[in-house]
């Protein structure tokens, strides 16, 4: 009987060591540097306030199938002076604002070309459709969600919007 209960532990240690072994294997002892990122890539493509120019033209097409190689969101194809532009309007457009991005639409948009995946897009950054501005990123290149005038905000956000448009102005006045 004694030899039995000394085989227990023995074997439940060995199976803990065999473990911890495997474990120790299967974790990468290396250390390597980070690969070299761009300031403000954050989630998405990096935007570039410093070239930033406007854009006007008539819509040709609006996208909103995704391609692969593509920011995510929607796309209008804009024919302008410098030809047929990709420009990437984000996914948080409001309802109202959509509807308004009709093939032959004349726009107006400030925004930074940047190339991804061998592909250039322009960045929109604020979007005039219709008689409508609106904020497509923010001035660091932040997706920013379309106000929507007919939702009831809680008082603090509009502190919070009412600070975001002060930044946008260029500060307090």
């Amino acid at each position: 009987m004694s030899r039995s209960r000394l085989m227990k532990p023995t074997r439940m240690i060995a199976g803990l060591l065999t473990g911890l072994l495997f474990a120790i294997l299967a974790v990468p002892l290396g250390a390597s540097t980070a690969p070299n990122s761009r300031v403000g890539q954050g989630f998405g493509p990096a935007y570039d306030a410093k070239h930033e120019t406007i854009l006007t033209g008539t819509i040709k097409e609006v996208v909103t199938k995704h391609e692969i190689g593509s920011p995510a969101g929607m796309h209008l194809l804009v024919t302008g002076a410098q030809g047929v532009v990709d420009t990437h309007v984000g996914p948080y457009l409001s309802k109202q604002t959509i509807e308004a991005l009709q093939t032959g639409a004349t726009v107006r948009i400030v925004g930074a070309t940047e190339t991804i995946h061998g592909k250039e897009f322009f960045l929109a950054r604020q979007l005039t459709v219709g008689g409508r501005t609106v904020t497509v990123r923010s001035p660091h290149g932040a997706l920013v969600p379309e106000h929507n005038p007919s939702v009831k905000r809680s008082r603090h956000e509009n502190k919070t919007a009412q600070t975001s448009q002060a930044a946008l102005n260029g500060g307090a006045r």
